[in-house]
């Protein structure tokens, strides 16, 4: 069966913002614009959502935050100087979520 996921939208305050016992029930990832993946279906990132105040998104309202962070540090990276540009430095990629 393949994993669903729903996305929420929390600001990170850091410590106990992702306490252990949650880090060890439920798997994370977050994006820019402060998006946050979660599992779907499942008691526990649910408490967590509520937890931290989230608020929860459809795919396509996650993928619309985090595309326009993701075009907004773009296009502060076009803006920089050349010299500015190396590997070290490299220009934001896009980033699709996954369903």
């Amino acid at each position: 069966m393949a994993k669903t996921y729903q996305y929420c939208v929390a600001e990170n305050w850091g410590k106990g913002f992702i306490d252990h016992d949650e880090s060890f029930r439920i798997t994370f990832a977050s994006y820019p614009g402060n998006v946050w993946q979660v599992p779907a279906y499942n008691k526990h990132a649910n408490l967590w959502i509520a937890k931290v105040a989230g608020s929860v998104k459809t795919k396509d309202e996650a993928q619309a935050i985090v595309t326009a962070e993701v075009q907004a540090a773009q296009a502060t990276w076009d803006a920089l100087p050349d010299d500015q540009k190396t590997d070290l430095n490299p220009r934001p990629a896009d980033i699709t979520l996954e369903d």
